[in-house]
């Protein structure tokens, strides 16, 4: 089996970019948060992208030299039309906006969340076009290659199963399923998901926090961020303090996580959780 190093050493070798990848990126915007992470784990830093503020709090560093474009689901087009992107890199999520998008430029979807389709493949998938729309698909290879084999190596299979939370408040939380990114990564890690109820769009609507008590041998972990309310819940609530978890000792609140991400949110979930263990 390969090593966590040298997994590490691999993702580190794909983000470097040659002078001929680099010569060859276009000049790109991108909506997505998946596709924008992806990107930038590659080392390919578009002109553009959505929602940055949020995204360096959640998800992690931008250059300053990206432009921001607004909300994703409220663009500014002015600011978009004036970067003059060759590209717009959206996912089917936001489908509705290519109307107006395709005003401006040529809009590519790099779908990773599809009912019925496996995220984590789909993922994989997403960053060989990513890389190849770029010019640089030896990267893109390497990369999902490199996550493969990081994954491989933290694997610690356990008979305790897990549940994957995010807190929406002090009384519910979203429960992510099998189908999600994270319940692919605990089934790669050799964990058994506690959340076994179907799930749409690979998480539960919320539900009551009491809910996690119908499996009380499972351990919990809270994948950030946390809403105010949320926070109060985990040190004051009494029905979060009352879960056979809590009272155990049995959870771990993991810093925020790309809940629709690609393989950095994948790879992010895993080293965490593992340096949780939980």
């Amino acid at each position: 089996m390969i090593s966590r190093r040298r997994a590490l050493g691999l993702l580190a070798a794909a983000a470097l970019a040659p002078r001929a990848a680099r010569a060859a990126l276009p000049r790109l915007a991108v909506v997505d948060w998946a596709v924008l992470e992806t990107a930038l784990a590659l080392g390919l830093v578009p002109a553009a992208a959505a929602e940055l503020r949020q995204f360096r709090i959640q998800v992690g560093p931008v250059p300053e030299a990206v432009a921001d474009l607004g909300l994703r689901g409220a663009l500014s087009f002015e600011a978009l039309a004036a970067v003059a992107p060759e590209a717009i890199l959206i996912s089917d999520f936001y489908e509705r906006q290519r109307p107006a998008l395709e005003r401006i430029a040529t809009v590519r979807s790099l779908t990773v969340y599809r009912e019925g389709e496996a995220p984590y493949a789909a993922a994989g998938r997403m960053t060989r076009e990513l890389a190849a729309l770029a010019g640089a698909a030896a990267r893109g290879e390497a990369y999902a290659a490199a996550a493969d084999a990081e994954l491989a190596a933290l694997r610690r299979p356990s008979d305790r199963p897990l549940f994957v939370v995010s807190l929406g408040d002090a009384r519910h939380v979203r429960a992510f399923g099998t189908d999600s990114m994270f319940g692919e990564v605990l089934a790669r890690l050799g964990r058994r998901n506690a959340w076994d109820r179907p799930t749409r769009y690979a998480a539960a609507a919320p539900v009551g926090v009491e809910a996690l008590a119908r499996v009380p041998e499972a351990a919990i972990a809270v994948v950030g961020p946390l809403p105010p309310d949320a926070r109060r819940a985990l040190a004051e609530g009494p029905i979060w303090r009352a879960l056979p978890a809590v009272r155990a000792g049995r959870v771990a609140v993991l810093p925020p996580v790309n809940h629709y991400g690609g393989l950095p949110a994948a790879l992010r979930f895993a080293r965490l959780l593992a340096a949780a263990d939980v």
